[in-house]
C-alpha cells in the first residue's frame, strides 16, 4: 500500500527531527516526572505498603503503569501539536499537495508520535533501574503493546488536532478523557483494591487493558487475561489508524 516510500520517509524524518530538536520539552520532562513519581510513591511511600500479595513491590507494580502513562501522553501530544500547528499556519497544504496517498500521509505523521512515545517509554524503563531491577518477562509482548499503544494515541492525537478549532481545545480530550481513564486504568492500584462495583465498571475502561498488558509484559502479572489485553490493543490500533485515514480522505477540516 506504500507507493512512495521516499516521501513517507521524508515526512517521517521531518516529524522525528521536529520533536528531537526540542528534546528539553518533549523527552526530558516525562523522564523527570517519572523519576519523582518513582521516588515519592515507589520508594518513600511504597516501601511502607505491604504489596506482597501481588508478588511485586509497589515500585515494581507502578513502573509499567508509568511507562504506559507517558507513552500515551507523548504519542498523543506529538501528533496533536504537529498537525494542529500545520493546520493553524496552513502549511498542511504542502502535505496534501505532495505525491502521497492519504494512507502514506497518516503513516508519515504517525511516525513522529510513535518514535517519541517509544523513546519516552523506554527512557522511563531506564530510569526505573535507578531504584529497582525489573527484567522484562515477555519482550515480544512488550514490543507489541508499546507499538499498538503508540499507534492508538498518535492517531487519537491527529483526530484531536483535526477536531480542535483553537489552542484551548487541544487539551480538552487529554485533560478530561485520556488522563482520567489512564489513571483509573490501574497505573497506581490493582483492581483487587477497588470496591466490587467499581471493579466491574473498570473492566469497561480500555486503558485498563493497555496498562495491564504492559504490566504483564514486564512482570508476568496482570489483573486481566493478557490475550484480552492484546485483543483490545490490536482492535483499537487498527480501528484508530483507518479512521484517521478516512478523515484525511474526507478532508475533515483540512480543506477550506
Amino acid at each position: 500500500m506504500i507507493n512512495n516510500p521516499i516521501g513517507v520517509l521524508a515526512l517521517s524524518k521531518r516529524e522525528i527531527v521536529r520533536f528531537l530538536s526540542v528534546a528539553s520539552q518533549t523527552i526530558f520532562p516525562p523522564l523527570m516526572a517519572s523519576l519523582l513519581f518513582m521516588y515519592i510513591f515507589g520508594v518513600a511511600i511504597g516501601s511502607r505498603i505491604d504489596f506482597s500479595a501481588t508478588g511485586l513491590s509497589y515500585l515494581g507494580f507502578i513502573v509499567p503503569g508509568l511507562m504506559t502513562m507517558h507513552l500515551v501522553s507523548s504519542a498523543y501530544e506529538n501528533t496533536t501539536s504537529s498537525l494542529f500547528i500545520a493546520r493553524w499556519h496552513n502549511h498542511i497544504q504542502e502535505v496534501l499537495l505532495s505525491p502521497l496517498s492519504y494512507f502514506e500521509m497518516v503513516l508519515g505523521l504517525l511516525a513522529g508520535g510513535v518514535a517519541r512515545g517509544v523513546i519516552v517509554c523506554l527512557g522511563v524503563y531506564g530510569v526505573s533501574w535507578l531504584f529497582t531491577s525489573l527484567p522484562v518477562q515477555h519482550p515480544f509482548l512488550l514490543l507489541f503493546f508499546i507499538a499498538t499503544i503508540s499507534v492508538i494515541f498518535s492517531c487519537a492525537g491527529m483526530m484531536g488536532a483535526l477536531w480542535a478549532e483553537d489552542f484551548n481545545m487541544l487539551s480538552v480530550w487529554s485533560v478530561y478523557v485520556i488522563v482520567p481513564l489512564v489513571l483509573m486504568g490501574g497505573v497506581f492500584h490493582p483492581m483487587a483494591m477497588l470496591p466490587e462495583v467499581v471493579r466491574h465498571v473498570s473492566r469497561l475502561n480500555p486503558m485498563a487493558y493497555l496498562v495491564n498488558g504492559m504490566r504483564y509484559s514486564l512482570t508476568g502479572i496482570s489483573d486481566i487475561p493478557v490475550m484480552a489485553c492484546a485483543g483490545v490493543a490490536l482492535v483499537l490500533a487498527v480501528s484508530f489508524f483507518f479512521w484517521t485515514v478516512h478523515l484525511f480522505r474526507a478532508g475533515y477540516k483540512l480543506r477550506t
